[in-house]
């Protein structure tokens, strides 16, 4: 491009490329770069001009040549597609009337913070340092699908804005980083995809705002961070879907309010996650899927649990706080999936890791109750009396206190009523609480029942007391065998 094509704003620029000089358009520090549809010819740029300075612009000897432009119009759309840049680019504080085409592109850095654009395609892209889109407001979709960016990408307070609701309004599905995807303060009204994305340090979206009602807010199957996901008091309309994502460190959602009533608001199935934490704040509204996920410490405070669940096949080490059982067995009476033993099994597991006797024999008491209710007429019948009785083997006091009241019944009964021997010259000396445990234990004699045989109701009674030996029994060594397989 000849330098006498050049507006004078354009020459200027031309002029302090090659020492990679700022030039600044700006008229004051807080004007708005979405005014900029009225700026005048002294401060607009074509975008043909700008492609022509970063694919072939004029050099000089021992400076280093950069982009370094503020406060000006862009005109047009800049097109690197497939280019190669090795100069930094910084266009902050500007005003694009045409979406920037970077599909391909290969750029040394990329930094368009503050700036206003209708949309920005830069998949595939490669930037040899970070991507900069910090403060930036895009009315139209920004496509960075398998774009590959050796450090970091700034996205802190952007806003974003799709005019068609059907496509995602920021798109990362299989990007890499080498470094963080930082963005506090995002504004999204739409979808942000992320799907098979890979960063290698960690995602900052804490006092984020998601918006998109009843549909995927936030996509993110098959994700893999080698840090933490914060999410830290943000708010979201929506669902977020992790299902099949890997996260090293920890998923951080205290003081977050999830919106999807009717619907999931959590999809985190099939994942590996070091540590989920839903804590503080407003309550899920929505539901919370974390089948099949394998988690280190899953921090879940009973009150932020949402009205469904589904738990089937999740798999934690560590549960926390340390509440009572009370306080959890509720959570999974909630199971959207109906009864589901694996998540018994995980909580008592959880309280048992942690010397908590009393709140695992609580939660293997609730699963049997709660299976009770799966079974049959003539199932859940016995499983009254095993409940009634011994509390299924995890309260073995109470049998205890049954076979003391029938030795009590028993023995005030026959004492009062000596039942007559069989064989008088061979009979031993009645003794009616010896007579009674005879009656009560199935296997132990003690050689009194044998000799000596009650009439009517006391020979009634007899048989009252051996059906409930029997009973007792039965259930103790159920609940003995119960306790035995699970140590």
């Amino acid at each position: 491009m000849e330098i006498d094509e050049l507006t004078p704003a354009e020459l200027r620029i031309w002029r302090a490329f090659p020492r990679g000089e700022s030039v600044n358009f700006r008229a004051a520090d807080d004007e708005d770069p979405a005014d900029g549809a009225s700026w005048g010819p002294e401060r607009t740029v074509r975008a043909t001009v700008l492609r022509a300075l970063l694919l072939n612009g004029p050099q000089e000897d021992g400076e280093i040549p950069a982009l370094k432009l503020a406060g000006a119009r862009i005109s047009g759309s800049l097109d690197l597609r497939y280019g190669t840049c090795d100069h930094a680019v910084r266009l902050s504080h500007c005003h694009f009337t045409g979406v920037p085409q970077l599909y391909g592109a290969r750029l040394r850095q990329l930094n368009l913070s503050n700036s206003v654009l209708p949309g920005l395609t830069a998949g595939a892209m490669r930037v040899e340092g970070v991507l900069r889109l910090s403060d930036c407001v895009v009315r139209g979709p920004v496509r960075l699908g398998g774009a590959q960016i050796a450090n970091a990408l700034f996205m802190e307070r952007a806003h974003l804005t799709a005019q068609d609701a059907s496509e995602p309004v920021l798109q990362l599905n299989q990007m890499t980083t080498g470094d963080d995807l930082w963005a506090p303060g995002l504004v999204l009204d739409g979808e942000m995809r992320l799907n098979g994305a890979t960063i290698a340090g960690s995602i900052n979206m804490n006092e984020a705002r998601l918006d998109r009602p009843g549909r995927p807010v936030l996509d993110a199957e098959t994700l893999t961070v080698e840090g933490d996901f914060r999410l830290r008091q943000s708010q979201v309309r929506g669902w977020i879907g992790l299902r099949g994502a890997r996260i090293g460190g920890r998923l951080d959602l205290s003081h977050a309010h999830l919106v999807n009533p009717g619907d999931a608001a959590l999809r985190a199935s099939s994942c590996t996650i070091g540590e989920l934490w839903v804590r503080r704040g407003p309550r899920m509204e929505g539901t919370l899927n974390l089948r099949r996920t394998q988690l280190e410490v899953l921090f879940l405070e009973p009150e932020k649990v949402p009205d469904t669940v589904l738990l089937n096949n999740l798999v934690y080490t560590t549960l926390t706080p340390h509440v009572p059982a009370e306080q959890r067995l509720p959570m999974l009476e909630r199971d959207g999936d109906g009864y589901v033993p694996h998540a018994y099994e995980q909580l008592s597991a959880s309280y048992l890791r942690i010397g908590d006797d009393r709140a695992a024999r609580l939660v293997q008491l609730a699963k049997q109750r709660r299976h009770r209710r799966t079974l049959p007429w003539y199932g859940r019948i016995w499983g009254h009396v095993q409940d009634a009785t011994v509390g299924y083997g995890f309260r073995p006091l109470r049998a205890c206190g049954w076979l003391l009241s029938l030795l009590a019944i028993g023995s005030i009964a026959y004492g009062l009523h000596h039942p007559r021997p069989l064989k008088p010259s061979e009979a031993p000396d009645f003794n009616p609480v010896f007579y009674t445990l005879d009656l009560l234990l199935p296997v132990i004699s003690f050689g009194q029942e044998s000799a000596f045989a009650p009439r009517d109701g006391y020979q009634t009674l007899s048989y009252a007391l051996v059906i409930a030996g029997w009973i007792l029994a039965t259930t103790v060594f159920a609940g003995v065998t119960r306790t035995v397989s699970r140590q």
